[in-house]
């Protein structure tokens, strides 16, 4: 009998890297793209377990009336490195047993299904996954973005950049690395290259 060889891909980008983008030209490319933040957001509302050590870890005023106080959570952990690191210790191991859940699902009826996550290295899931793509772009382009379309303050830019690994760094670990710094088309004819050599790997082994 036939076994068709399936694809797991992860998608990654520092912050402002368009990496969201190219996975909505991917989608349009036939592969469905499962959002890790949209997951993260959902346990954080949801996971009791996780609540609970949240609330521990960083006090009780980190929810409201059952809801992640998501201001406070922001300033307690995006300005300490050291509470990132605590936060995405009780987060990732959940959000990593959920993704892989969802990828498998897809897979029944795909032959490719795609992750979106800012933080694959940093939570170290890209073991998960067959290929990781990185969406790159200079510092100042990504700063840029951001402080256009989500008003970001230049602070709020580097406070967040500085808790991701560097593009450099993830280029050497990465299976494909796209420069999105030029035009939507350009980055959007990446995404349908990148589309047609995934599909072109899928192969029936005899």
């Amino acid at each position: 009998m036939n076994k068709r060889k399936k694809i797991k891909l992860a998608v990654t980008g520092s912050i402002g890297s368009g990496k969201s983008l190219f996975c909505e030209y991917l989608k349009q490319n036939g592969i469905p793209v499962i959002n890790v933040d949209d997951v993260s957001k959902k346990l954080l509302e949801s996971d009791k377990a996780i609540i609970e050590k949240i609330k521990k870890t960083f006090g009780k005023e980190s929810f409201i009336n059952g809801k992640p106080d998501k201001k406070f959570l922001a300033e307690k952990v995006f300005s300490n490195p050291e509470n990132v690191e605590k936060i995405n210790s009780i987060i990732h191991p959940k959000v990593i047993q959920k993704v892989n859940i969802l990828a498998d699902d897809i897979l029944k009826d795909n032959d490719i299904a795609a992750a979106e996550a800012a933080l694959i290295y940093e939570a170290k899931m890209e073991n998960n996954f067959d290929f990781v793509v990185l969406i790159t772009a200079p510092e100042e382009v990504r700063m840029k973005r951001k402080m256009s379309s989500e008003k970001y303050s230049a602070e709020q830019f580097v406070k967040r950049n500085e808790n991701q690994i560097p593009d450099d760094e993830k280029a050497q670990a990465a299976d494909f690395v796209f420069e999105n710094n030029g035009s939507k088309d350009d980055l959007k004819n990446k995404a349908s290259l990148l589309a047609s050599i995934l599909k072109g790997l899928i192969i029936t082994n005899g």
